[in-house]
């Protein structure tokens, strides 16, 4: 076998400035740090980007050295082990580290077999479709100053934190009031609060509620009486977490750095469609390449929050085209 026909695996750590900064209940950041993994076999190479979630304790380090761990596994599954992205699913835990080569895989194959990859794995292909646009997490002031510059947009997702929301949503509201509006609590609401809150939300209009509660501590919500869809986030993860989760939530958010890639994400969104729950496809603040896959999971959802590059200082080139509220489906050129 000649050197350009073994595959290499390299992987690093990116760091993109935000636009301002980006700000909810654990905390705010200025800067996105992904980690970019790329799988090379002879002149063509596969790409796929991941955003470890402190939340589970994943580091950018940890993250980086669990890809290139992999890197024995890539060479011998090429020479005849069989490693592609369904081999993959087995070989990794599901993690920000499987996603980014779960989705470099799959690049690598639809750009060697010159087919996109909706076609390759029987998908509906995505069209263009309306993505959330981020408020973070404020006074109501400053996010009633930051919805009146969004109110253009068809979609603003809210951040919320707890105390006060009611007084948040309200001039949200008054800012934005012909925007759709879903809002994401990320775990910060109590069970004492939890009805007053939605109540608000309600008054105010909104469409979805994300995560009220913390994870394993989101019981209340099976027994009040629910006035808006509430969306599981950090109560699920991937297929496996779905269970028992029906009575507590109306839809689910899938996001493929919970899942460890885009394999695990779709198979994961049939098994939400199936047991009745309703789809949002989320994101971290990345750039297009990790926004790229996830755009499959789009006309599966009534809930699209791809926004990620548009917090960013600036994407990366050959991004995402974002036209207003619109977000396209990528080139080949980028991804898949």
């Amino acid at each position: 076998m000649t050197s350009s026909k073994v595959p290499t695996l390299d992987a690093r750590i990116e760091r993109w400035p935000i636009e301002g900064n980006f700000t909810i209940s654990r905390g705010a950041k200025t800067e996105a740090v992904v980690v970019v993994a790329e799988v090379t076999h002879g002149n063509t190479t596969g790409r796929g980007e991941c955003v470890p979630y402190p939340r589970y304790g994943e580091t950018p380090e940890a993250t980086l050295k669990a890809i290139l761990g992999m890197t024995d596994a890539i060479v011998d599954g090429f020479g005849g082990g069989g490693l592609d992205w369904q081999a993959l699913q087995a070989a990794m835990p599901p993690s920000a580290a499987r996603n980014a080569l779960d989705c470099a895989l799959l690049d690598l194959d639809a750009k060697q077999g010159n087919k996109r990859i909706w076609d390759r794995l029987g998908r509906a292909a995505p069209p263009a479709c309306v993505t959330a646009y981020t408020i973070s997490l404020g006074t109501p002031e400053t996010m009633a100053t930051a919805a009146a510059k969004a109110s253009h947009r068809r979609l603003l997702k809210i951040k919320l934190g707890g105390d006060g929301d009611g007084l948040r949503i309200a001039a949200v509201r008054r800012a934005a009031p012909h925007s759709e509006l879903i809002v994401d609590a990320n775990e910060a609401w109590t069970e004492a609060n939890l009805e007053q809150n939605l109540a608000a939300c309600a008054k105010a209009g909104v469409t979805l509620v994300e995560q009220p509660l913390p994870a394993g501590k989101d019981s209340a919500l099976a027994r009040i009486k629910r006035p808006i869809a509430v969306c599981a986030d950090e109560s699920v993860h991937d297929r496996a977490s779905l269970g028992g989760l029906r009575e507590r939530y109306d839809a689910v958010n899938i996001k493929l750095d919970k899942t460890g890639g885009l394999t695990e994400a779709l198979a994961m969104a049939d098994a939400a469609a199936a047991q009745g729950f309703g789809i949002m496809v989320g994101c971290m603040v990345a750039t297009s390449l990790a926004m790229a896959p996830a755009m499959l999971l789009t006309p599966m959802a009534r809930f699209v929050d791809l926004d990620g590059p548009l917090l960013l200082a600036r994407d990366r080139d050959g991004g995402l085209r974002y036209d207003g509220s619109l977000v396209y489906p990528p080139d080949a050129a980028l991804w898949g």
